[in-house]
């Protein structure tokens, strides 16, 4: 897909990711760029940066999901892509409360779901669009330290592998973001973590990683290029993988 005189919107917009792929979008010629965040002023100021339009979205509703979509839709236009970039990370094995692995589903997962439900009908009926998930490497590869992230961003993995099997004979392309380790406020102090192993990089470089897939429509997004090799490993033998994984829990495992 060309960005140039594309309706995009992005979730998670105030900072990170979100906001540097909202200036990647803008800079690369998006008709409108429409920044969505829950902190409602993050995302007015990306928005004054770039010429965008800013809603103050909590994910892990759904009617505020679709209603941003439907007033997006009224008052700008169609939506032409959809970055559902906003997931956030709670610590912990199975003694995590579950309010918090509600909350990380909601958050992680359901504003997929969500998003998808309401978009990918439209998108359809007028010929197509875009889906662009953020996953993790964790939902490639696991996460040590945190249950809910690991399962929640496999999940998501999973979500966006259907959509794209099962709705792009409807013209929907989906792509997935699986990083390692990028400086955001999620990474805040947690730089000699595991997820930092092969590096951390800028939100920048992520964003024009993205916007080359997109311009592609590559479905896997892999910003670590040892991720790849991380999975063949996976796949040609679990049970050496899970070793290698029990190792990194007994290295990281006291700093998560």
């Amino acid at each position: 897909m060309d960005i140039t005189g594309r309706i995009c919107v992005v979730t998670g917009a105030a900072s990170g990711i979100g906001r540097a792929l909202c200036v990647a979008f803008a800079q690369a010629g998006a008709a409108k760029v429409v920044c969505v965040d829950r902190n409602g002023e993050g995302a007015a100021q990306t928005a004054r940066e770039i010429g965008g339009v800013a809603y103050t979205v909590d994910v892990s509703c759904e009617d505020q999901i679709t209603a941003m979509i439907d007033d997006v839709e009224d008052k700008i236009g169609p939506i032409d892509l959809f970055f559902s970039n906003a997931g956030i990370a709670v610590g912990g094995g199975m003694e995590t409360p579950n309010d918090d692995w509600q909350r990380v589903w909601e958050v992680n997962v359901m504003s997929h779901v969500w998003a998808a439900r309401h978009l990918v009908p439209r998108m359809a009926a007028r010929g197509g669009g875009y889906l662009l998930n953020t996953a993790s490497a964790a939902g490639l590869l696991n996460q040590v330290g945190s249950a809910s992230y690991g399962v929640t961003k496999h999940a998501a993995v999973g979500l966006a592998e259907w959509i794209a099997m099962t709705h792009g004979d409807d013209g929907i392309k989906v792509s997935v973001l699986c990083p390692q380790a990028v400086r955001t406020e999620m990474t805040r102090g947690h730089e000699d973590h595991v997820a930092a192993i092969d590096g951390m990089m800028e939100p920048g470089p992520v964003a024009q990683i993205c916007l080359e897939a997109i311009r592609d429509e590559t479905f896997l997004i892999l910003t670590h290029a040892q991720v790849r090799g991380y999975m063949r490993n996976k796949v040609e033998d679990y049970d050496r993988w899970i070793g290698g994984m029990r190792k990194l829990n007994r290295r990281f495992g006291e700093l998560a």
